[in-house]
């Protein structure tokens, strides 16, 4: 949170880019964005700033009905995003069922429920692009027709994008997919 610059004061008329109901008082980057453009900002007041960390604040936000529409990209994302948070109550699923916002706006705003998938080596270390991994067992590499030891080195791995559970990585001279659950970080 940040205070609110002139410019984004201006963009709201210095009132909460939310509620509509008090002066704003705080900038608000949407994440994954930060504040380094005023597009990735919302203009909150104490109420509404206090409210995002609250979890039974839910009939504060039913004021979300008029800003999910505002023009702003980053004030429909939170507000989509606030509105997820509460899909079970019934006023909030009739809201997100009525409205239709830009497939980047929502995707902007799901962007906080993603978990990202994190590749860990046999012993629960994460791992990352490069590092350096020990075989903890034989391994067959298939189509290779040579067999991996227990405690080959593979340098410098990559990780698969797509699979927590598989990287990349040179075992005689050839890339072959390994399981993360037949390795330790190294």
């Amino acid at each position: 949170m940040s205070p609110v610059t002139p410019l984004l004061s201006h963009r709201c008329a210095n009132t909460c880019e939310l509620c509509s109901a008090e002066n704003a008082s705080a900038a608000f980057a949407v994440s994954p964005k930060n504040n380094d453009q005023i597009e990735n900002e919302v203009a909150l007041c104490d109420t509404c700033f206090r409210a995002l960390n609250e979890t039974e604040k839910g009939d504060h936000w039913q004021c979300l009905a008029g800003s999910v529409y505002n023009e702003n990209p980053s004030v429909q994302a939170l507000s989509y995003r606030i509105l997820h948070q509460y899909k079970n109550e019934e006023w909030a699923a009739e809201l997100l069922q009525s409205i239709e916002l830009d497939e980047a706006v929502v995707n902007w705003a799901m962007s906080a429920f993603e978990q990202q998938e994190v590749h860990r080596d046999a012993n629960g270390n994460e791992l990352q692009n490069g590092d350096n991994v020990v075989l903890t067992q034989v391994l067959n590499v298939k189509g290779a027709n040579f067999m991996a030891p227990k405690g080959t080195i593979v340098k410098r791995i990559k990780l698969v994008p797509d699979n927590p559970e598989q990287i990349e990585g040179k075992v005689n001279e050839q890339t072959i997919v390994i399981l993360t659950k037949y390795v330790r970080k190294g």
